[in-house]
């Protein structure tokens, strides 16, 4: 599987679309908001105003389409405005928000449907439009960047600020020999061989080491990073809290081969290119790679049921039919199902999967308490 060509969240506003499915991503944002938030605020009063030049930049990594894309550059925005009125300057800078996923994702939504209203609605919060705050108003612009961040993306010392939530657990690969040392599992499992489990963590560890030196080259001295990955309390890769989710999904699959719907040997070879990292393993990577300093980590846990609630975020007819399992079956399917389409090809039942997963997620969510877990670590680039 190459995964940059295959990788990237469903695209479009329909039922299964990631845009309709992200609530549970939105709330994390959320969630670790106050981190964030921090991060700007320190950027800005710890750094030489006049040493920053005209222009503020930042990237979101990972942005997805939908209405979480825009979420933080719009707080990025309004926190640096406010704290350049407070110490009384005349101008703002202006501000370069790079929006970066890997090609394949749908980037046409971002700026049809998200773009055109982000200076309005920037206005709106701001106050600007009612006339409760006087000009000068910022100016922003967007540019799409598709791209793997497991590479170069940005020209050397142009970033003052990264952000990045639930993009970095996707490796950029599914580690080498996996698929005959995991043979009916899916993902890292209970019943996976330690070989297993360590091959992951080795591309794991090569792949994050590759991300913080190539953010390194881009950030300019004194930058600030917010990162948020899906990740475990436990020091063991093989808990509960980070292989539940994928475990339950390869049941609905060898239901499927039961049924003669899949062949056996298609199952055997497929695996998900993730990790989930504990926080220490984090740590380790970040001080070994040594660019950046660690200001604050946090390790943080949201329910599954948190894919139910308030959705239809572009389309306000539409609205979830099922109960919790349904909605966090539809909300894996708008993830996983451009895996799962290159894998097995076009012939996989996708409705029938899904539909399975989510009886069996029903009947597992009504006995357990299950939950996801966060890793969200901010830090500074060294002078």
């Amino acid at each position: 599987m190459e995964v940059v060509r295959v990788l990237h969240m469903n695209g479009g506003v329909g039922e299964a679309s990631y845009a309709n499915n992200s609530l549970v991503q939105k709330k994390v944002i959320s969630m670790t908001k106050p981190i964030t938030e921090a991060a700007i605020t320190e950027l800005i009063l710890c750094s030489n105003n006049s040493s920053m030049g005209k222009t503020l930049c930042m990237a979101e990594l990972g942005c997805s389409s939908g209405p979480n894309t825009l979420f933080v550059a719009m707080e990025f925005v309004k926190i640096v405005s406010q704290l350049w009125r407070k110490h009384g300057h005349d101008q703002l800078p202006e501000f370069q928000i790079h929006l970066n996923d890997l090609p394949g994702n749908d980037f046409n939504s971002i700026f049809k449907s998200l773009a055109p209203s982000f200076q309005k609605q920037l206005l709106q919060e701001m106050g600007a439009v009612g006339g409760l705050i006087a000009p000068p108003y910022p100016y922003c612009f967007l540019s799409g960047v598709p791209g793997s961040f497991y590479g170069r993306l940005f020209a050397a010392k142009s970033l003052h600020f990264v952000h990045s939530s639930y993009s970095l657990m996707w490796l950029s690969k599914v580690p080498e020999r996996v698929e005959t040392m995991n043979k009916t599992n899916i993902y890292i499992a209970s019943t996976s061989p330690a070989s297993v489990i360590n091959a992951y963590y080795e591309q794991f560890q090569r792949d994050f080491s590759t991300f913080l030196r190539c953010r390194s080259e881009e950030v300019v001295g004194g930058g600030k990073m917010v990162l948020t990955l899906l990740g475990r309390k436990s020091e063991s890769a093989s808990t509960k809290e980070c292989c539940y989710i994928w475990e339950l999904l390869a049941l609905s699959l060898k239901e499927m081969v039961s049924q003669g719907l899949i062949e056996a040997k298609k199952l055997d070879s497929f695996n998900i290119p993730q990790y989930t990292p504990s926080i220490s393993e984090v740590k380790i990577e970040v001080e070994k790679e040594g660019s950046f300093t660690i200001d604050r980590h946090e390790v943080s846990e949201i329910a599954w049921a948190a894919c139910s609630g308030d959705s239809g975020f572009y389309s306000p007819e539409y609205s979830k039919k099922g109960g919790d399992g349904y909605n966090v079956a539809i909300c894996m399917r708008s993830v996983a199902e451009p895996l799962l389409v290159e894998h097995f090809g076009r012939e996989l039942v996708i409705d029938q999967l899904f539909q399975n997963y989510s009886n069996i997620l029903s009947d597992r969510m009504s006995k357990e308490d299950t939950k996801f877990i966060n890793v969200t670590v901010s830090m500074t680039r060294k002078q």
